[in-house]
Formats: C-alpha cells, structure tokens, sequence
C-alpha cells in the first residue's frame, strides 16, 4: 500500500514550523527521523494532508551538558546520544538505554524527542525521560510550556501535545557521576519492542540510597513511573535491601495488559524478577567498585 497523497513543506525555523502546524487545524504530520511515521503512512494508519518536515531546523539538534542538567534538542539522532561522550558521564542511564532502541541503522535517523512525542508505551526514551524526571518544551504560535515528561502521557499514542504544538527541548535534571544505571527490557528478538522493561537510576551515599528514579515501559498504557519503590528504597542500607518486597511494591504501580505476544500475569511475574534481580546486581557491582 502507498501512502496517501499530501503536501509537503520544510521549514528552517521554529516559527516556520509553528505557523504551519497552526493553519493546518490538525491535519498536519511533523516528519522528524521518521522511523514509526514512514510504516504508518504506507499503511494509511496515518493521513495527514502536509507533512511538515523539521529536519533543516538547526536549534532543534544537539546536546548541551552542564552543573545544572542536560539539554537534548528533539531532532538529536539516537546515535548521536549514544556516542556524545559528556553525556555519558551526566546520565549513563540514558545512554545505556538509547542503545537498546531499534538497531543500529534505525538509530542513525531516529531521533530522541520523535520517540518522546510518539507515546509508545513499550518505547525506551519515553520511560528513560519519565525516571530522570525530565521535563518537556512545547511551542506554537500561542507561546511556550514546560511540562514534566511524567505528565505528558495519556495512553497508547496519546499525549498532551496539541496539533499546533511542536517539541522543541528535552531537559534533563543533573544526576551525580557516581550514579547506579538500572536497566533491564525482555523482549522477543533484539530491537523488537520491550515485552517488560525497567530503566532507573539510582544514588547510594554512605551505603544508603539518598535518590531513586525509576519507570516501567511494556507494563500498561503509558511508560509508569515506580514510584512505591522509589519511596521504599530512600534511606535503605543497601547491604540489608527487601528485593522481593521492593519488586511487588514496584509492580504494584503498573498496569500491564493481555495482548497476543504476553499475559498481563506474565509481565507482573517478569516484572517482579527483573526489578529484584537488576536492583541486586546493580549494587553489586557498585559495593564491588
């Protein structure tokens, strides 16, 4: 099947870009790295009638790292953020996380904030951005909002994203260097998405959990933040941690699902493993270091 037929534009601006979305009254479709959008359009699951294509936007691209946190510009390839070596030190977490997106030759045109706007509850950048406490700007010609990347999701492919609205900045709150990584995902081949995936980031202090960011995605509508644990471990001693009383408080936050490839009482079952399991080898390794 063949896409159906549509205008196409390809603004070098913001402003540009904003304005179209704005006339099109919701008949538009933003073309960033085009990885979801090119399959959706040949199978007709999407018809927009202009296609706004944000790639010649420069101020969209890029990684700034600082004191403060880290900002990503939404037209940042997924490569990209795998080999950018500063953010590799802030969040480690990200980066291990970017490269389990898709394959490698997805990664090159895939962008980060494409896979953030998407809404894919299986998705890897939508969870990551969720347990980093990051936050989101959204422009269009009625001005700019900042929201957390939390309370951006509604549902499967749902978001709080306008027709008129354009992401514009993915921001990143400063995590310490020393920081634990937690990731974990099962899925069915490599680059398939995630059947059950866990992504976090976790700060010991003295032999204590000080800070805790942790998501689920693959285990119900939207990526879910684990936020029973993340209160449960604060101030744990990480030599005396309750793995399986931490993991059905983990699991207690999610709402997995029945489809064709997995039970929603498998994911709960892998769900409550894989937190247990990941968050004992990720302060192994710590102790060990």
């Amino acid at each position: 099947m063949k896409p159906a037929p549509f205008d196409y534009v390809r603004p070098d601006t913001i402003e540009e870009a904003c304005a179209v979305l704005a006339e099109a009254g919701g008949g538009a479709q933003v073309l960033a790295g085009g990885q979801t959008l090119m399959p959706l359009l040949a199978l007709r699951m999407s018809q927009p009638f202009i296609m706004v294509d944000i790639n010649r936007i420069a101020v969209l691209k890029g990684i700034v790292t600082g004191p403060e946190g880290t900002r990503i510009g939404p037209m940042t390839r997924q490569n990209e953020v795998i080999a950018d070596a500063a953010l590799a030190r802030a969040l480690p977490m990200l980066v291990t996380a970017a490269r389990h997106v898709g394959h490698h030759q997805t990664r090159n045109r895939g962008t980060i904030g494409g896979s953030i706007a998407l809404g894919e509850p299986a998705a890897e950048m939508p969870a990551a951005a969720v347990a980093l406490g990051a936050s989101v700007t959204l422009r269009s010609v009625r001005g700019s909002r900042t929201i957390k990347a939390e309370d951006m999701y509604l549902g499967p492919y749902a978001t709080v994203l306008e027709p008129d609205e354009l992401l514009t900045e993915i921001s990143y709150p400063a995590w310490p260097v020393d920081s634990i990584t937690i990731f974990r995902e099962i899925a069915q081949r490599p680059g398939d998405f995630a059947l059950v995936g866990l992504v976090g980031t976790v700060v010991v202090e003295n032999g204590r959990i000080a800070r805790a960011g942790l998501a689920w995605f693959g285990m119900g509508p939207t990526p879910i933040r684990a936020r029973q644990a993340e209160a449960a471990l604060l101030g744990q001693d990480i030599a005396r941690l309750d793995g399986r009383g931490l993991a059905e408080l983990a699991v207690a936050d999610t709402a997995p699902f029945d489809d064709h490839h997995a039970s929603a009482e498998y994911r709960r079952t892998v769900g409550r493993r894989i937190f247990a399991r990941t968050l004992a080898e990720a302060l192994n390794v710590r102790q060990a270091g």
